[in-house]
């Protein structure tokens, strides 16, 4: 895309800051966050409001427990320093989570 091949040994921070693109870690934590604000935001009724609203408490196994989306979901939540409360306002939630590729 840049003319930059393996063989010119540069890091990927190198690339992405000539390019002015985002980490793809970054992307996905603003996308987890943006799918959680619509979902928060949907009717108690739905089914995805409602499979979020679920609470199981259940034995999980020995050893690490596996990783959920909702543990990943509140370790975005807070490296952005958002709070649940910012969700029903659809353009602050946006201004606070999204991630854009002006780096």
């Amino acid at each position: 895309m840049c003319g930059v091949t393996r063989m010119n040994k540069l890091r990927n921070g190198c690339i992405r800051g000539s390019l002015k693109v985002a980490p793809v870690t970054e992307k996905l934590e603003g996308n987890r966050l943006s799918w959680y604000g619509h979902v928060k935001r949907r009717d108690e009724t739905h089914v995805t409001k409602r499979v979020l609203n679920l609470h199981v408490d259940g034995w999980r196994g020995i050893g690490r427990p596996k990783k959920r989306w909702i543990d990943c979901v509140r370790t975005d939540k807070k490296e952005k320093e958002v709070s649940d409360s910012v969700t029903d306002d659809r353009t602050e939630w946006k201004k606070k989570t999204c991630c854009t590729d002006s780096k």
